[in-house]
């Protein structure tokens, strides 16, 4: 199946704008599940030691049918570059949609993030170009280190402010939006996955706008960590339960993982 963005153009990015400090607002949100990571009074602007990062592509789409996608035949994953502000809100991004919301979606999911890196790291493997937004994005970010992100891990994304929750795990839909021979596999086994986000404080975002982080769970797992933990890991999965601010349905996958014992992925490189 030959891609049907190879020729799409990326976004242009927009000039960076800055921001005011949520200060405790965020560390004082609630959400469903109680498994936030929440700031103490007088809590640094950002971690110490993490470089500056920013948004450089902000992206939303709609659903659309295709013999490909899946068992709904109806897809999303086409997530094209808006110009900002776009509001961040606790279901996601002001003008986009899932099609799949059993899968996707949701307050756990609100958001789906790639690091530009990432998508450089397979251009080189793919062999042709991947535009911000490919692999259904919302927001595509330059200086982050998604993959080595930690489960629970907060973050001022412009004005909104998002909890890591999951990383994401390939499915058919992705794969024959790729059209690339055994994406499933390869994507999970190279362990860049991306992140889920969740919207622990609703704002606005642009393409331009920095991306820091605010805080870190005490208890770490990356997202490259968690792919594993899914895929059976079960050492792994252990320590993500100890985590605070993951996804509820982590809970019900370790209820399969702890009672297997299934190989781990190898890393691709």
């Amino acid at each position: 199946m030959s891609d049907p963005r190879i020729n799409r153009a990326a976004g242009h990015t927009a000039r960076a704008r800055g921001h005011g400090r949520p200060g405790a607002r965020w560390g004082e949100a609630a959400f469903s599940g109680g498994n936030g990571v929440r700031g103490p009074a007088g809590w640094p602007d950002t971690v110490p030691g993490v470089a500056m990062a920013r948004v450089i592509s902000v992206s939303t789409g709609r659903g659309r049918d295709a013999e490909w996608a899946g068992r709904l035949r109806r897809t999303a994953i086409d997530k094209r570059p808006v110009p900002g502000p776009v509001a961040v809100g606790r279901l996601g991004l002001a003008g986009d949609e899932q099609a799949d919301k059993q899968d996707h979606g949701g307050e756990e999911q609100a958001l789906y993030a790639y690091a530009r890196e990432d998508l450089d790291w397979w251009v080189e493997r793919l062999g042709r170009e991947l535009a911000s937004g490919t692999f259904g994005e919302n927001i595509t970010t330059s200086g982050l280190d998604i993959t080595g992100a930690l489960i629970g891990e907060v973050w001022r994304l412009g004005s909104a402010v998002v909890q890591v929750t999951s990383p994401r795990i390939p499915c058919a839909v992705f794969a024959g939006w790729m059209g690339e021979r055994q994406w499933v596999k390869r994507f999970a086994g190279a362990g860049r996955t991306g992140a889920y986000l969740r919207v622990l404080e609703e704002g606005q975002v642009s393409a331009g706008d920095s991306a820091e982080v605010l805080a870190r769970p005490a208890a770490a797992v990356t997202i490259a960590e968690s792919v594993r933990a899914y895929y059976g890991d079960q050492g792994l999965m252990r320590r993500l339960l100890l985590v605070e601010g993951r996804s509820s349905k982590w809970d019900e996958i370790a209820e399969s993982v702890l009672g297997r014992a299934s190989p781990v992925t190898e890393p691709v490189r």
